[in-house]
């Protein structure tokens, strides 16, 4: 089982550059969730989750993730459940004036 995470450039520090990585989420206590997927891209990219989510293990408030299309704070959140083929992508909120 595979899943795809899109990477990006602020993170790909932690993928040695790489723009996508495939993780298999199913050896991890979470399974085929979101929070599966996070396990498993952190024991291939060490430090990348704490990017991810803050202290509390809550996604961060300026980092959205998309499971395929669907944005997963309208979705389950961390337990959205992410099937062999799942795309998911982590895109860093852009504020500013």
């Amino acid at each position: 089982m595979s899943v795809t995470v899109r990477i990006p450039t602020i993170l790909r520090t932690y993928t040695g550059g790489a723009a996508e990585v495939s993780v298999d989420p199913a050896g991890q206590d979470a399974g085929e969730t979101l929070q599966g997927v996070l396990d498993a891209l952190e024991a291939q990219a060490p430090g990348i989750r704490a990017r991810v989510l803050d202290d509390t293990g809550r996604l961060r408030r300026f980092v959205n993730v998309y499971v395929d299309d669907d944005d997963v704070r309208f979705a389950e959140g961390l337990a959205t459940a992410t099937p062999t083929g799942t795309s998911v992508s982590v895109i860093p909120a852009v504020a500013g004036g």
